[in-house]
């Protein structure tokens, strides 16, 4: 009993509130766990079919202004219903006709009685579909674009923080020539960059559908405007104009080209690829107990070992950019097998597939976000391991010295190959590195006077301080300033 009340004194403290989620089906991780409201909001039904109503309002207005027999009253008692969405109609329409874009049509009908016989005037289904597709891609590439640039603004005042500080480098996950903490930190930037600069074109060349018709053709467009020309064109550039786009793809079959969604998935495969950089580098720089993810308070590590420290914010990061990778292939797979002017199963797949890629960079962002803001470094640790690896970078100067001063070249290097090795084997016998003790004592090497100052870390860094503000100031800078007041909330919700 007594354990019993400690169980429920220790629930009483939590925040537990009611939860009406259920639990006896299953439920995508990536909406439930990982990725934010927001993302998860942008590619909900109710944005999806309120986007479709808004394509059959315009359509409607459009064809009005190019003397289509339509009334404003129509058109206004569309414009009142467009977000009040009848799903139950709908799901009951579709079980009946099998089509839900005919569904919807239906059921936005039922609510517009007046409107009912020009809805979806000379259009084709992908008229809605893909159009409310892409526009729904944008709005989730805008919010990846801000969260991406949060991410890199967040780096950057890391590396600037840190540019100064000498560590290991490392090559074949090897020691080798030391580097700064800050300018390590320019390269996962420098990744983020490239990203930054490829979904910003991918943003630019966003094409619209357009109104193209069954097979692309413009065939019923044709017979509704008496083959005028002028106005079918007037009547896309209407629609183009009436969502903000500034182009629609110039030919089409039934749907746009599903390369569209390779491009769009290549930009956030890419984000996924840095992702996993920066995270493998994190959890072996924890591992190595050099720099470390933030650890709250009563985290727990280990269900077994309770002084573990994981790096599972890290782990996450990888474990769902792995996934996110894979994606791509999936829509090169789609878009080379849509036969003449399209196939359906493309649907099915796209549904499933865009919406998951979205979710899922978006989950990695907020996990870097969350890790970016609460990096702890161990300079003491880094210092420590640096000053161990240090002498044997050191070498090659103690080498032209004494060179300069009149030793042999090839015989100073075998005496330095010799009390290296010698050096080496000791420490893994469980000694000390003591390199330096034996050139000391070795008179082949009296040249060198002072090797304190021979061995101060920032002899061996190169330019990583200069190298680090110039990238920050000429290539970073310039892109937190154009996103500043967008990213300042970015904790809260982001508008877009």
């Amino acid at each position: 009993m007594k354990n019993e009340k400690t169980v429920k004194s220790q629930y009483d403290n939590l925040n537990v509130t009611s939860d009406t989620a259920r639990f006896d089906t299953y439920a995508n991780p990536l909406v439930t766990r990982y990725a934010s409201k927001q993302m998860a909001s942008i590619f909900s039904e109710q944005k999806r079919i309120g986007y479709f109503r808004r394509l059959w309002t315009a359509l409607a207005e459009g064809e009005m202004k190019c003397g289509l027999n339509i009334t404003t009253e129509q058109i206004d008692e569309l414009k009142s219903h467009l977000d009040d969405i009848n799903f139950e109609v709908a799901k009951a329409r579709e079980k009946i006709v099998r089509h839900d874009v005919m569904a919807h049509i239906y059921a936005y009908g039922i609510q517009c009685p007046k409107a009912s016989p020009i809805i979806h005037l000379g259009a084709t289904s992908c008229y809605v579909t893909d159009n409310a597709d892409i526009i729904i891609y944008r709005q989730a590439l805008q919010l990846t674009l801000l969260k991406l640039v949060a991410v890199i603004s967040r780096l950057r005042d890391f590396a600037l923080k840190y540019k100064d500080l000498p560590t290991l480098g490392f090559t074949h996950y090897q020691p080798a020539q030391p580097v700064t903490v800050g300018k390590r930190a320019t390269l996962w930037i420098q990744e983020l960059l490239i990203d930054y600069e490829n979904l910003t074109h991918a943003l630019d060349n966003l094409m619209l559908r357009g109104v193209k018709g069954a097979t692309g053709t413009q065939a019923g467009f044709v017979t509704l405007f008496d083959g005028d020309d002028n106005k079918i064109r007037e009547l896309e550039e209407y629609i183009k104009n009436y969502f903000n786009f500034s182009k629609v793809f110039p030919v089409t079959g039934q749907t746009y080209t599903r390369k569209a969604d390779y491009t769009i998935l290549s930009v956030l495969s890419a984000i996924a690829q840095s992702a996993y950089k920066f995270s493998i580098d994190l959890r072996l720089l924890q591992s190595m107990k050099e720099i470390e993810e933030p650890f709250e308070k009563n985290q727990i590590g280990s269900s077994a070992m309770a002084y573990k420290r994981n790096p599972m914010r890290s782990e996450r990061i990888s474990s769902i950019a792995r996934y996110l990778i894979s994606l791509p292939l999936n829509a090169a797979m789609t878009a080379c097998t849509q036969g003449f002017e399209r196939t359906l199963d493309d649907s099915a797949n796209r549904r499933i597939v865009m919406g998951q890629a979205f979710l899922a960079v978006d989950s990695i962002l907020e996990l870097m976000l969350n890790v970016t803001d609460g990096l702890v470094v161990y300079e003491k640790v880094i210092e420590r391991r640096l000053k161990d690896e240090l002498p044997f970078m050191a070498t090659e100067a103690i080498l032209m010295e004494c060179v300069v001063s009149g030793g042999n070249r090839q015989e100073l290097h075998e005496k330095i190959r010799e009390h290296s090795m010698e050096a080496e084997r000791q420490y893994r016998d469980g000694g000390e590195k003591d390199l330096i003790a034996r050139l000391r004592n070795d008179k082949a090497f009296s040249a060198i006077k002072n090797y304190d100052t021979l061995l101060n870390p920032k002899n061996f860094i190169g330019r990583s301080i200069q190298q680090t503000t110039e990238f920050i100031s000429e290539h970073i800078d310039p892109i937190i300033n154009k996103f500043k007041d967008q990213i300042s909330n970015i904790n809260g919700k982001i508008e877009i």
